[in-house]
């Protein structure tokens, strides 16, 4: 079999293609999801939600975050799961890879005791749902064993264990809190049922798709794993260590570069093995940090600009007084003046987009 051989710039190039941060920019919100397979659901809202911020990046300031709701609780065309917004077509390979390959013995042998309060969830919610969870009674049988926040939340607890399972879907949310109903309500009546081989080659090649160059395998990372598997096609890129996958459509095609600020969850950076081999760039979300030990902000945007990653953004939406409170543009590399002026008018789109006014550097 062939394997591509990639200098650094391609593999850029094709890594930002996919993640539709090159130009033109896409249109159309339903599809840039597709596209991503993803977007992470994250209360952290220092300039905006995750979700927003990744939309923003592709659509520029037409998005509407009402836009985003209006697809997931009223057109259906696409659905949140635990943590993610998605296209519904990957849900039955979500759902197959989590009923089929459960990592967890403690959480089957938890729901094997806890069947009858699966019963009694289903039941009411086929009589009564939509519910948010705290109209659930817990009527467990034995309370969820953790000393984290989990502890003792059971409804919840077993709400998300069904809902990743297929038994139960999210339909909705009032705020920050999700209603809860049953599948045939909330998802497409036509999905099918996938066994396990054929969820995970789904998911590969989805995934390579998205990523548009990925390592086959790795470390485990919470959530969405960055890894494709044998999807697409060997490759190797100068400078790095072993191979990767590629996918085959994006190689050889023409690049138009632009600038982005990216959120910290942003799949562009969030495998930051690939992030440091391939772009040479170095990031770690500081929120979690003491303030003293932080280098680039509590939530710091990395930016974009063209096939580079040149710097990360520190500023904070502050609300009340209707500003953008830029604390610091962080240049990994020295700015050019053409750099510098593309920055500065992404930062001013941020903004207007926020309904916020730019204060600071």
């Amino acid at each position: 079999m062939v394997v591509h051989r990639l200098s650094k710039d391609e593999a850029r190039r094709i890594a930002i293609h996919a993640q539709l941060l090159d130009a033109p920019r896409p249109v159309d919100l339903v599809e840039v999801v597709d596209r991503l397979t993803v977007l992470q659901i994250d209360p952290t809202a220092a300039i905006a939600p995750n979700a927003d911020l990744v939309l923003w990046s592709r659509l520029g300031s037409t998005y509407d975050p009402a836009d985003l709701t209006r697809a997931v609780e009223h057109d259906r065309t696409l659905v949140e799961t635990v943590a993610y917004v998605r296209p519904p077509r990957d849900v039955p390979a979500v759902i197959a890879e989590v009923r089929d390959a459960e990592t967890y013995p403690a959480m089957t042998e938890w729901l094997t005791v806890n069947e009858p309060f699966r019963r009694d969830i289903l039941a009411l919610l086929a009589e009564k749902g939509p519910l948010l969870s705290r109209d659930v009674p817990d009527t467990s049988v034995r309370p969820w064993p953790s000393s984290g926040w989990t502890n003792n939340r059971n409804v919840t607890k077993m709400l998300e264990a069904l809902a990743l399972r297929g038994h139960v879907a999210i339909s909705g949310r009032k705020g920050r809190q999700r209603y809860w109903d049953l599948p045939e309500r909330v998802y497409p009546p036509d999905l099918p049922i996938l066994d396990l081989d054929a969820a995970i080659r789904h998911r590969r090649q989805r995934r390579l798709a998205a990523l548009g160059i990925a390592r086959s395998t790795g470390p485990q990372i919470p959530g969405e794993p960055p890894y494709a598997g044998d999807a697409g096609e060997e490759a190797v890129v100068e400078g790095t260590p072993g191979t990767w996958r590629v996918h085959p459509a994006y190689l050889g095609l023409p690049f138009q570069g632009r600038t982005a600020l990216l959120s910290p969850f942003d799949r562009l950076i969030h495998d930051r093995v690939r992030a440091e081999q391939i772009f040479e760039y170095e990031y770690v979300l500081e929120m979690y940090k003491p303030k003293e030990k932080r280098r680039w902000g509590y939530f710091a945007l990395p930016v974009l600009h063209r096939d580079r990653l040149i710097g990360k953004l520190d500023a904070t939406a502050d609300r009340r007084a209707g500003t953008l409170v830029v604390n610091a543009v962080h240049e990994d590399v020295p700015f050019t003046a053409e750099m510098a002026a593309a920055v500065r008018a992404e930062i001013s789109d941020l903004a207007g987009w926020l309904g916020l006014a730019v204060t600071g550097v």
